[in-house]
């Protein structure tokens, strides 16, 4: 498959390309700045902004499915999450292209109470306006006609662990627990090859 990558520059999106390169997919890796990427090897790198549809259409053009990873703290996290969003349905569109995966955010899924994991008592909220914006985007997902999956990674998103190969999915999310980059990239790429969400979003997490 044809796969493009938005957000390729940071440690999702590059897991992401790493797991869909294994598996043999040809791989476009969207970044602001493409001279910052050279150590991106073996997948076409491009210039994008994913704020931007006719960006987005540009990049998209010709291929299968989408990841996005990407992010932008030097803008207001609603602002960000809600422009993309848009931006994303009307450019995937454009392009032809249905299916999307998004990474998302453990803190706005639904913890055991079924109240996000932010509203529960206890959880941390130094975040909360990132928390808020990544909730604000799915919103706006949800009004578009993308065949989009929202994935969560667990409640502790493990930069340093290993690739175990496995993984499994809930509904609800949980604070403690626990999921690698590599492991957590597997979900991504799998729901390009075989979606099992539709218009859902699930949470990612170890076996």
């Amino acid at each position: 498959m044809r796969i493009v990558v938005f957000g390729a520059g940071g440690r999702a999106g590059r897991r992401a390309i790493a797991e869909a390169r294994r598996r043999g997919h040809q791989v476009t890796a969207v970044v602001r700045n493409p001279a910052g990427h050279s150590d991106l090897a073996d997948v076409r790198v491009v210039a994008g902004d994913v704020v931007d549809a006719g960006s987005i259409a540009q990049a998209a053009a010709g291929h299968d499915a989408a990841i996005s990873a990407a992010v932008d703290l030097s803008v207001p996290p609603h602002d960000f999450f809600i422009a993309s969003s848009r931006a994303l349905a009307a450019g995937l569109a454009k392009a032809g292209v249905r299916r999307l995966v998004v990474v998302g955010l453990a803190s706005i899924m639904p913890g055991a109470s079924g109240a996000a994991l932010m509203d529960e008592p206890g959880y941390p909220n130094e975040y909360r306006s990132f928390y808020l914006g990544h909730a604000a985007g799915l919103d706006e997902l949800r009004t578009s006609d993308l065949d989009w999956a929202y994935l969560a990674p667990a409640g502790d998103f493990d930069s340093d662990g290993t690739r175990t190969g496995q993984y499994r999915l809930a509904e609800h999310g949980d604070p403690a627990s626990r999921i690698s980059y590599p492991d957590f990239a597997i979900a991504l790429v799998d729901e390009i090859e075989a979606p099992r969400h539709h218009r859902a979003a699930a949470s990612v997490r170890e076996l």
